[in-house]
């Protein structure tokens, strides 16, 4: 890869200054020793390649560390030659803070391969990236913990560390498939420090959605053994396609092979894409839709209320990327 010898030269941080691990049940702080983590009541955790491991591997998050694992480059811009995940991230974060994030403390929650770790990390920010799935094992691969990157694996609804620890924590393309997300949004906020920032988003409701075939797959396919899944998804992709690329030209032709295909494409989304690169984001994108467990929707509005009920200030909440986008800053006192 080509980013791997540039994003941590140079960089020093002291261990101390990271906010510390502590027993995501207890908050307790954590004995770390060797490959073992010990919490003073008695709760134990692994440390496997090097990483951190807060939670037993996820059945329902299961399908999603598989695809990363596979799929490990597809995303990251440094891979692709493009800046499709650095200008998301930058939309999303605003221009205020992404003026500001070298040398801040960021949680990314829900890292996966590391689409938006690669782009932190070259904005020089100490970056805690942290996925439920086995995604961070992908995560390490291209992007090893330094002394500005570190990685777990662990639950957004019970994250290791004190509150209010970080000066930004970022979670996007997550909050919709975890359980509930309110719940998840006010435990990615409790981490947010005085004057820090929240970034997330949300799928919303899409007319479209409710006319295509794909939640008819979703129901077998997000049912299915993870490997077996993704197997699957590729030869469906393998086996339309094809017709997606042959329609790329033809917008009425893309639009009614839209409604009875379960493939996800992006000729025109993002046309610059070499068919290599389309097909992966194809099989990527169409697995990551046909899988997840949970897939819930909001309005903006929803999403605005429920940011104005937990007391952020300076709330942007608009529609875009994959539906709602947000942030908002924790008052300073």
């Amino acid at each position: 890869m080509k980013h791997e010898s540039s994003l941590h030269r140079g960089r020093k941080i002291e261990r101390s200054n990271w906010p510390e691990w502590r027993c995501p049940i207890h908050r307790e702080l954590i004995e770390d020793r060797d490959n073992t983590l010990k919490c003073p009541n008695g709760h134990t955790f692994r440390r496997v390649n090097g990483i951190p491991r807060f939670v037993p591997n996820s059945k329902y998050a299961g399908a999603f560390g598989t695809q990363w694992k596979k799929y490990r480059l597809t995303q990251l811009d440094s891979y692709t030659g493009t800046t499709i995940s650095g200008d998301r991230a930058r939309r999303c974060v605003g221009e205020k803070l992404w003026g500001e994030l070298g040398g801040k403390q960021v949680l990314e929650c829900g890292c996966g391969a590391g689409r938006f770790t690669e782009i932190l990390l070259v904005k020089r920010a100490y970056v805690t990236s942290i996925d439920l799935s086995e995604a961070v094992d992908a995560n390490q691969e291209n992007f090893p913990q330094s002394e500005s990157h570190r990685i777990a694996q662990a639950d957004i609804l019970q994250l290791p560390f004190g509150p209010q620890q970080f000066d930004a924590v970022i979670c996007l393309g997550v909050i919709q498939h975890t359980p509930n997300p309110e719940a998840t949004i006010a435990c990615l906020y409790d981490q947010v420090k005085p004057g820090g920032a929240l970034v997330i988003d949300h799928y919303t409701y899409d007319f479209s959605s409710y006319t295509k075939s794909a939640p008819l797959f979703r129901q077998y396919l997000k049912r299915l053994p993870a490997e077996q899944g993704i197997r699957y998804t590729e030869w469906l992709v393998d086996t339309l396609w094809p017709l997606h690329r042959m329609a790329r030209r033809f917008y009425p032709a893309q639009i009614l092979l839209s409604r009875v295909s379960p493939v996800l494409c992006y000729y025109r989304a993002y046309p610059d894409l070499s068919d290599e690169l389309q097909r992966e984001w194809a099989v990527l994108d169409t697995h990551d839709c046909l899988t997840d467990w949970y897939k819930h929707l909001r309005t903006r509005g929803q999403i605005r209320r429920t940011l104005e009920g937990m007391g952020l200030k300076e709330i942007w909440c608009d529609y875009g990327g994959n539906g709602v986008e947000a942030r908002g800053r924790r008052p300073l006192s």
